[in-house]
C-alpha cells in the first residue's frame, strides 16, 4: 500500500499507520535523513519478518524511534545524568543514545549488547507517527543490508516491493549523514558513529 501523504490527510495516514504497526505489519516512512522501516517494538514475529526483509546481520542491533521521554521507561533500565544532558541539548534531532536497555527486550533489538539505541527525531513525519503511536518503533534504514538507505518511497518499493504493508510517500528526503550515535549508558559518553552532529561538539576543549 503506497500513500502519498499532504496537509489534508496527514492525521488520517498516521492513525492508519499506527493500526498497522499494532497489527504487526511493516511501516516505511520518511524521516528528516532517509525513509525507515518501522515495526512495533515488542512484537518479536514483526521483528523477526524485518530483520529477514532487510538481510540484516543478526549481530546488528536495531534502532529505535520514541515521541516522547516518558517512553525511555519501557525500553530502558535507567537514564543517567550525562544521558539527560545530552537528550537537553540535542533531542528532538539526529542524535541516537546507547543506554542500558531492559532484560525483557528482544534480542533483534539488542543484539545482545545489554544497550538499546534510541533518539526523538527531528521535524518531520516520523517524529508525529512516534508521538501519535505511543510506544516505540524501530528506526531501521529502509534498505537491504549493504545497500544505500532509501531518499524517497520509489527506492523504497524498488527495494521490497510489495512486502512492506504500508510505504508513506512523503517526497524525496534531505539524505546526507545519518544520526550521530553515542554510548550514554556510562558516566562518560562514546561516541560510536559520528554523522550529523560533529565529533568535535562533544569534546571538551583542553586548557
Amino acid at each position: 500500500m503506497l500513500i502519498r501523504i499532504n496537509d489534508k490527510n496527514l492525521s488520517d495516514v498516521i492513525e492508519r499507520a499506527v493500526e498497522i504497526l499494532n497489527n504487526g505489519g511493516i511501516v516505511a516512512y520518511p524521516t528528516e535523513t532517509f525513509y525507515g522501516l518501522g515495526v512495533k517494538f515488542d512484537n518479536e514475529a514483526s521483528l523477526r519478518k524485518l530483520y529477514e526483509l532487510k538481510k540484516r546481520p543478526e549481530e546488528k542491533p536495531m534502532p529505535l524511534i520514541i515521541g516522547g521521554r516518558t517512553l525511555l521507561s519501557m525500553i530502558a533500565v535507567s537514564v543517567n545524568k550525562t544521558a539527560e544532558s545530552l537528550m537537553d541539548k540535542f533531542w528532538s534531532g539526529p542524535l541516537t543514545l546507547l543506554l542500558k536497555a531492559k532484560k525483557d527486550l528482544s534480542s533483534y533489538l539488542t543484539a545482545g549488547t545489554g544497550s538499546i539505541a534510541v533518539r526523538i527525531p527531528g521535524e518531520s513525519f516520523a517524529l508525529h507517527l512516534a508521538r501519535e503511536a505511543g510506544f516505540p518503533i524501530t528506526a531501521t534504514s529502509a534498505n537491504p543490508s549493504g545497500m544505500p538507505p532509501a531518499e524517497d518511497a520509489d527506492a523504497v518499493i524498488r527495494y521490497f516491493g510489495e512486502k512492506i504493508d504500508m510505504v508513506i510517500d512523503g517526497g524525496r528526503t534531505a539524505g546526507g549523514l545519518p544520526s550521530t550515535i553515542v554510548d550514554a549508558a556510562g558516566e562518560s559518553i562514546k561516541i560510536v558513529r559520528e554523522g550529523v552532529i560533529a565529533r568535535s561538539v562533544f569534546e571538551k576543549p583542553r586548557s
